[in-house]
């Protein structure tokens, strides 16, 4: 017989489980390379805030066939130094 304890306790597990699964996959999905469309969707800019970055030197990109890749750990430094 299965009692209420024993559905909390299956409860609290899986709830745990499915939040090692989310951090997991998002460890994995995070890209170390970004197109400025995405870029752009991370930050919630436009493309010409995102060009005027580029161009200050602020936010570096490499070019590769004429498309501006943004690496993901200048993306982070961007953001952390908008927090002090």
């Amino acid at each position: 017989m299965v009692t209420k304890g024993d559905l909390e306790n299956f409860r609290s597990i899986l709830i745990n489980d499915i939040k090692v699964l989310l951090e997991n996959s998002q460890a994995f999905s995070r890209k170390e390379w970004m197109k400025i469309s995405e870029v752009r969707k991370l930050l919630g800019v436009s493309n010409g805030t995102i060009q005027s970055l580029r161009i200050k030197g602020i936010l570096p990109s490499s070019k590769i066939g004429g498309i501006h890749y943004y690496r993901q750990s200048d993306i982070d430094n961007l953001l952390k130094k908008g927090q002090r």
